[in-house]
């Protein structure tokens, strides 16, 4: 089983902090790749810079880092490929940068940018049409939560996606593309948020798991993750790694929390995980209709997904 253990720098770092970063980061990563070895054996690194700083956090990297040592990705991209989306950015153009994940959903986007399931299903189908790994925030506010609403919130979001993966497999006429989705309950990140209990994380991480089986590569967790916690955090049932934010804005503490996967990589799991299972058929989830939900910029109707000129 491989962990996947990213960082996604969200507005931060410019491009002099980003080079730096980089660099801090390929001395680490040679460093434990010697003799050709993977620098974190059974973890997969990943990071998402701003898409100002994403060329040059890959070329400070290009040349010291093998292509599968660690992925770089970007925070977000449009469903459509091409068109009048003033501001946007395509999954093609991020593609042709060199980026190999996309993170779609994320609850900041939800609740200031209009996201909604539906365009997560978009930018999910996008995504595997084009060969690039989605990754798929679900989560659920503290409101939701009190309301018994957790499980119900965070699987509509997840099929969301998992319609995406079906109509993107589709399209591209392959199947058993990687998906990941990263459990992050909206009172937990930021800031403010705080560290979750392992019982609430119970609650939740065992519907998304049967959910995603077969088709979920890995179910990750994110949210007030940091060097203090991410062993215990990475003990519990079904987290098949960890999306983490300010905690790994700094190399040291990216380190440390990779390091710590490499630990929980090599103890051997006592209880259910996602396992690789028969990949979805193309289009197995086209019949999922989307549920309207509220935000501050009002929901995405079919008809918003067409453009205008």
């Amino acid at each position: 089983m491989t962990l996947w253990v990213g960082t996604s720098w969200k507005m931060t770092k410019g491009l002099a902090e980003a080079r730096e970063y980089a660099a801090e980061f390929a001395t680490a990563v040679g460093s434990r790749a010697a003799g050709g070895e993977h620098p974190w054996p059974g973890v997969q690194p990943f990071v998402l810079p701003p898409l100002t700083a994403f060329t040059a956090v890959r070329d400070v990297l290009a040349g010291a880092v093998a292509d599968d040592d660690v992925l770089l990705g970007v925070q977000n991209a449009h469903w459509d490929d091409a068109g009048a989306w003033t501001g946007e950015v395509s999954v093609p153009q991020v593609a042709e940068l060199g980026a190999r994940l996309v993170e779609i959903g994320h609850s900041e986007r939800r609740a200031h940018f209009g996201e909604t399931d539906e365009t997560v299903r978009a930018k999910t189908a996008a995504a595997v049409r084009h060969g690039l790994v989605p990754l798929v925030c679900v989560g659920e506010t503290q409101a939701e939560r009190a309301a018994g609403r957790a499980v119900e919130v965070t699987t509509r979001q997840l099929d969301a996606a998992l319609a995406g993966y079906g109509d993107g497999a589709r399209d591209r006429g392959r199947t058993g593309a990687p998906v990941l989705v990263a459990y992050e309950p909206v009172w937990a990140i930021g800031e403010s948020g705080r560290e979750p209990l392992p019982d609430e994380l119970a609650e939740v991480m065992p519907g998304l798991r049967e959910r995603g089986a077969g088709v979920v590569t890995a179910l990750l967790y994110g949210g007030s993750v940091n060097t203090g916690n991410a062993s215990q955090l990475l003990d519990l049932p079904g987290v098949q790694g960890l999306f983490v934010g300010r905690g790994a804005w700094s190399v040291d503490g990216l380190v440390a929390i990779l390091d710590a996967a490499v630990r929980a990589a090599t103890t051997t799991p006592t209880t259910e995980t996602i396992q690789p299972g028969p990949p979805v058929t193309a289009g197995e989830h086209a019949a999922y209709t989307p549920t309207p939900t509220e935000n501050p910029h009002g929901t995405m109707s079919s008809t918003n997904l067409e453009g205008t000129s």
